[in-house]
């Protein structure tokens, strides 16, 4: 049987990767003000996993980031965001309260669009609510929508019972 700690890390390089791989290959779309990150699709599925997604989506961002080219403060930015925005979510949606998971997704296409809007905006000397418009846009279409939907088919108790047969621990359904 395998450790706890071995399945967390696996899970975390697991996610990190997707993460990463899905923002570089995506790059045109990925790093600019107005952008669809498709990979940021994944961020709500830090409310079914918990520390391995919220673990794995940052350190993904990070490395993502650093082939963005936009240097330091997207490195930095971009992997705080979404440390901030998935740990939020993650605790947000396991509260016991109907329609949880839907303000945790909201909560995180909000720090998503503030902290990136705002740093992007000064990168590109662009004002203010050209960078958060730029980055809603993106966020609501990929976490708001693509995000929410590939949470709740993860969630499905069939695709559940198949990933805890696994090891993999899958946090509650919303009710």
């Amino acid at each position: 049987m395998k450790s706890k700690g071995t399945l967390t890390v696996s899970l975390t390089a697991i996610f990190a990767a997707l993460y990463a791989v899905g923002v570089v290959v995506l790059a045109p779309i990925s790093f600019q003000v107005f952008q669809v990150r498709v990979a940021d699709a994944l961020l709500p599925l830090a409310i079914l996993f918990g520390w391995p997604a919220v673990l794995g989506f940052s350190l993904g961002a990070l490395i993502a980031n650093f082939f963005g080219g936009l240097g330091v403060l997207d490195v930095v930015g971009g992997s705080v965001a979404n440390l901030l925005a998935t740990y939020a979510a993650w605790k947000i949606g396991q509260r016991q309260i109907k329609g949880s998971w839907l303000v945790a997704v909201a909560m995180e296409i909000l720090v998503v669009t503030v902290i990136v809007g705002s740093y992007l905006s000064y990168l590109f000397q662009m004002p203010l609510e050209i960078g958060l418009i730029g980055i809603l846009l993106g966020s609501f279409v990929a976490i708001g929508l693509l995000g929410y939907l590939l949470l709740l088919v993860l969630s499905r108790p069939i695709i559940a019972n198949q990933l805890k047969s696994y090891g993999l621990t899958v946090y509650r359904k919303e009710t």
